[in-house]
């Protein structure tokens, strides 16, 4: 007799198989730029300069010379993400014998702890991209309208103070980024910052990737491939210069180089751990499983004419 099983749906055994989490990004370029913190809008950061002048003078001197103060402002955007996912839709999924508890009152989520910890990986990814992309009024999926610019706003060749460098061999770094045109933007930082030891090349996580082939392949004796630190969306390594760092970010999405001192960037923000810290919790009204995470977020460039940018 033949066996009728056309009104059952194919097998498939739904718990059986490892939850695999979208896990995106790890790095951050907070990690390399100073963080002002206790910013609830708008913080000047606070600039001091000497100009020394020195004179052919015995007995006696003219005073010359300057001592000056002077401030740019850091303007922070409040950020927040909220939501709520109904739990009672998994009670219709094989899914649900694993991560709901017995019972109608959906109250604990097994998966809560790999769900926060997407909801802080990709608010931290969000936070890099607003660091750098964001454009003063305009609106987008990172920023909202906000009164303030992000880095390839400040470092672009319309932004005053910065040190832009339009030579052939910087403006072809955004496609080959190779050692000959990165040491074209070397050569064209100004010496007053040329021993610090955070000076530091940000670039696209495509265009790291394009300098490493491009170094590995002119067989250079020094690079070593283990002194790629992979911390998802940030790539890292040592330039020859022992005082330089060349980092790969998803915060830059165009051809866009450029390298300054890193601590000279001051990012504003209200509280450091809010970037960590977030509410989730169970919503007995609506019968949601709640997050709410809050952060204020600005950035701003000490000395802008430290900065030198292939401005692509």
């Amino acid at each position: 007799m033949a066996l009728d099983v056309s009104a059952l749906s194919d097998f498939n055994n739904e718990v059986a198989g490892e939850l695999v989490v979208k896990s995106v990004y790890g790095g951050s370029t907070m990690e390399y730029i100073t963080i002002q913190e206790g910013v609830k809008y708008q913080e000047p950061i606070n600039l001091f300069e000497v100009d020394l002048y020195i004179q052919n003078a015995n007995c006696s001197t003219t005073f010359s010379g300057s001592a000056a103060f002077s401030q740019r402002n850091i303007t922070v955007c409040p950020r927040t993400s909220q939501d709520g996912i109904c739990l009672k839709d998994l009670d219709k999924k094989y899914l649900g014998i694993s991560a709901l508890e017995p019972g109608s009152y959906n109250e604990t989520f097994a998966l809560a702890g790999a769900y926060s910890d997407l909801l802080v990986n990709q608010f931290q990814k969000a936070n890099d991209q607003f660091l750098w992309q964001q454009v003063s009024g305009s609106a987008s999926s990172f920023g909202g309208t906000c009164e303030t610019d992000g880095l390839l706003t400040l470092l672009s060749s319309g932004s005053a103070g910065s040190a832009i460098t339009d030579s052939a061999q910087i403006v072809a770094s955004a496609t080959t980024p190779t050692l000959t045109n990165l040491d074209a933007m070397i050569a064209a930082l100004p010496t007053d910052v040329a021993d610090r030891d955070d000076l530091t090349f940000f670039m696209s996580v495509g265009a790291f990737r394009n300098f490493v082939a491009n170094v590995r392949s002119a067989n250079s004796y020094y690079f070593d491939p283990n002194s790629i630190s992979n911390r998802g969306g940030l790539l890292e390594m040592v330039y020859p210069y022992q005082n330089i760092k060349v980092v790969g970010t998803v915060g830059i999405n165009t051809g866009r180089i450029v390298l300054g001192p890193a601590k000279q960037i001051v990012a504003g923000t209200d509280l450091m751990s809010d970037f960590s810290q977030f509410q989730l919790w169970y919503d007995i009204n609506t019968d949601q499983l709640r997050h709410r995470i809050s952060t204020k977020l600005g950035v701003n460039i000490a000395y802008p004419e430290f900065w030198v940018s292939n401005n692509v």
